[in-house]
């Protein structure tokens, strides 16, 4: 049997075992089922957000009751939880200190445009963690990583934002750019929305050094906007030596280095930088930060603050609107936010959490290793700090165009779906893992249990 013809009857069996599991899926669900239908009418796209639309059984579940690593719908149905609101819920869901801080804060005002004590805690310690002496706190990465270019674009005068092809750094315009056959164009069919990216964005390949050198000599980019590693387009691992590299030619090019760690704080406490020793810039954090109550924080070095100042001054008591720079909301830096961002930075994300939580995705991604090398399987498994990912091509991706030319989303979505219905949520863009505190071993050695069964059932079927 030639290839292409053993890749077709692959391909088929894959769609025929996804159709099993969705009509599994769909009659184990019927109260979901109802109600995604009954959300077809109001919301855009089904659901509240656009991005709940994107789970591999045909429709969501619908959420009743969330826990520690533990999720109930309203069918009755439970699961371990290792998608956690993709990161979103990476202290796990209703943890006790954030319910806690969140009550006392109900209780004495959710937004007064006024700062609190707590602020003062919490600036203090993003400090202390990440390395930068100034913060600003927005309701979402997406918009922190929006001040950060913003800034950049301040100081440097330069209009371009260099980005990695295959990278997220949430409804950034600038971001929506890939290298796909060799040509730029907009990822994920994304629209244009009146933007011309080639005035706004530069992308060239992660790990590639010479690369990021010719882009960066002409001089026209403020800034480069990158994860330490990057995490959503599977996870690609970074090469020896890049980091250095990366650092070196921004500074050397006059571009702002900002660091995106919304997916890489689950490193540890400070992060992939913390954790390595970076220097970036302006450090971007979202999602986990507060809790899961919707926040972003992005921080920078004492030369960038001054840079900003010298442009809109710091103090300026004769101008009270001294200092709107086009960045934040109303509601950004609210009492609510602050006060469960205190109880996440001093109660949950904490050294000890991050050692469990660490050991947990030691012991899932040794797990399915195993089960891979048993098995003679092409598949390979990365673990950073409390996240791991399966992916279903030999070695780590090195870049972009790796993941573009091995990715098996087919198996992907079959895989999803069976977990959703063996009880596993995982995040539903690609097999990533992330453990919260509440995680625990009897749980890890459960998606070891199934990740063996999905593997009978290929086996079973066929696929190779």
């Amino acid at each position: 049997m030639t290839l292409a013809a053993r890749t077709d009857r692959n391909t088929a069996t894959i769609a025929e075992l996804l159709d099993q599991e969705q009509e599994r899926f769909r009659l184990t669900h019927p109260r979901s089922a109802e109600a995604w239908e009954e959300g077809q009418r109001h919301f855009l796209y089904g659901g509240p957000s656009h991005w709940m639309r994107r789970w591999a059984g045909g429709f969501p579940v619908y959420a009743a009751q969330a826990k520690g690593a533990h999720i109930r719908d309203i069918d009755g149905q439970d699961y371990v939880d290792f998608a956690l609101g993709d990161t979103g819920g990476m202290c796990g869901h209703a943890p006790e200190a954030v319910t806690r801080a969140a009550l006392r804060q109900l209780q004495n005002g959710t937004t007064m445009m006024l700062p609190t004590e707590d602020s003062l805690w919490v600036g203090a310690e993003l400090t202390r963690r990440f390395g930068l002496p100034y913060w600003t706190l927005t309701t979402s990465a997406t918009d922190a990583n929006r001040g950060a270019i913003r800034i950049a674009r301040m100081i440097t005068g330069r209009p371009k934002v260099l980005v990695f092809s295959g990278c997220y750094h949430g409804g950034v315009e600038e971001a929506h750019v890939e290298i796909r056959d060799g040509r730029v164009g907009l990822r994920n069919m994304i629209h244009p929305n009146g933007v011309d990216h080639s005035t706004v964005s530069r992308v060239v390949e992660f790990n590639d050094v010479e690369a990021l050198e010719q882009a960066l000599s002409a001089g026209d980019v403020a800034c480069v906007l990158t994860e330490p590693l990057m995490t959503n387009f599977g996870m690609i691992p970074v090469a020896d030596g890049f980091h250095k590299a990366l650092r070196e030619i921004t500074r050397r090019t006059g571009t702002v280095l900002i660091i995106d760690e919304t997916h890489t704080i689950s490193n540890g406490p400070g992060g992939y930088t913390g954790q390595h020793g970076l220097e970036p810039d302006i450090l971007v954090a979202g999602k986990a930060i507060a809790g899961g109550i919707p926040a972003g924080v992005f921080g920078v070095s004492q030369e960038i603050a001054e840079r900003l100042w010298a442009i809109v001054p710091k103090v300026n008591p004769r101008v009270r609107q001294s200092a709107h720079l086009g960045i934040g909301g109303t509601l950004a830096g609210n009492a609510l936010t602050v006060a469960t961002m205190r109880a996440v930075l001093e109660e949950v994300l904490t050294p000890a959490n991050f050692e469990l939580m660490t050991a947990n995705a030691t012991r899932l991604a040794e797990g399915a290793r195993d089960l891979i090398k048993a098995r003679e399987l092409p598949w390979h498994v990365t673990q950073i700090g409390a996240r791991a990912e399966i992916m279903f091509m030999p070695k780590p991706p090195r870049n972009g165009a790796d993941v573009i030319a091995s990715r098996r989303g087919d198996l992907e979505t079959l895989l999803h779906a069976y977990y959703m219905n063996e009880g596993i949520l995982v995040t539903p863009f690609h097999t990533m893992f992330l453990m919260c505190p509440a995680t625990t071993a009897e749980q890890v050695d459960r998606h070891t249990e199934v990740f063996g069964r999905f593997v009978d059932l290929l086996a079973d079927a066929g696929v190779s």
